[in-house]
């Protein structure tokens, strides 16, 4: 099967399904007669997103680089403290359970000191995305150094090789499904971290990213606006996704030949 004939396998389902959900959304909407302000029809969001296009997809373009930053600043640290805690028994058994508090803070209570650290604007919000999507990658980093076969670390350290040699040529190639897993993870939570950080840190007006745009519109009982904004949040989300694991698959394939 050629590489297309492999995508088109992988998204048929899901996209089937996703055609099949808004059909019915709309059919619900339309046969409960439920009002707009509750629950929009697909139509009516598609609507949204025409009458002023601009806007939206600025928005989702501030959104999206903010949403990137964070998550390329959470992907770069998780792997280097993954490493680091794995190579430095100590601070594995001593600082990788206080890390669990970056899952078990909401972002919510913290974003406004946020502001209070970084400004108001972008550096805030990378902030929130990096916060809330480092966890999955270290931890994704930490199992799979931790599993690498102990018979060939000990083949490594026969032949002279020491621990940052023996990381770079056999743990971090190793350990590369493990990495993958936990950035696919972050992919979708570095989204939600931008949106929330935008909630209390972004600039509104013309420089409104989509976070900002939720809010503006549900002080105006714009709900039709709210979930456009949404739709391309989760699109930013999904595309962030397929690009990351396309990454993988490609030096998956290229590293490990029992993904091919």
């Amino acid at each position: 099967m050629n590489t297309l004939g492999r995508l088109w396998y992988v998204l048929w389902p899901p996209l089937l399904i996703v055609v099949v959900l808004i059909a019915l959304w709309q059919l619900a909407v339309v046969l409960l007669d439920i009002p707009e302000f509750l629950l929009p029809a697909p139509l009516e969001i598609a609507q949204a997103i025409a009458r002023d296009p601009n806007r939206l997809f600025a928005a989702a373009g501030r959104t999206a680089i903010a949403t990137i930053a964070g998550f390329a600043c959470s992907a770069t640290l998780g792997v280097l403290f993954g490493s680091a805690l794995s190579l430095i028994p100590l601070a594995r058994r001593g600082v990788y359970p206080l890390t669990l508090l970056l899952q078990m803070v909401p972002l919510v209570a913290i974003a406004p000191m946020l502001v209070v650290w970084f400004g108001y604007g972008k550096p805030s919000v990378i902030a929130a995305a990096c916060i809330v999507s480092i966890f999955p990658v270290v931890a994704g980093t930490l199992d799979g150094l931790q599993s690498v076969d102990p018979g060939l670390r000990e083949l490594f350290r026969i032949y002279g090789a020491g621990r940052i040699r023996t990381w770079w040529l056999l743990g971090f190639p190793a350990s590369l499904p493990s990495i993958f897993t936990g950035l696919r993870i972050a992919a979708g939570l570095s989204v939600i971290g931008a949106i929330v950080g935008e909630f209390v840190g972004a600039f509104g007006g013309d420089r409104a990213p989509l976070g900002a745009v939720i809010t503006s519109a549900l002080r105006q009982n714009h709900t039709d606006v709210v979930f456009a904004a949404i739709v391309l949040a989760a699109m930013l989300g999904f595309l962030l996704f397929g690009i990351v694991n396309f990454i993988g698959w490609v030096t998956l394939r290229r590293w490990h030949a029992s993904a091919q």
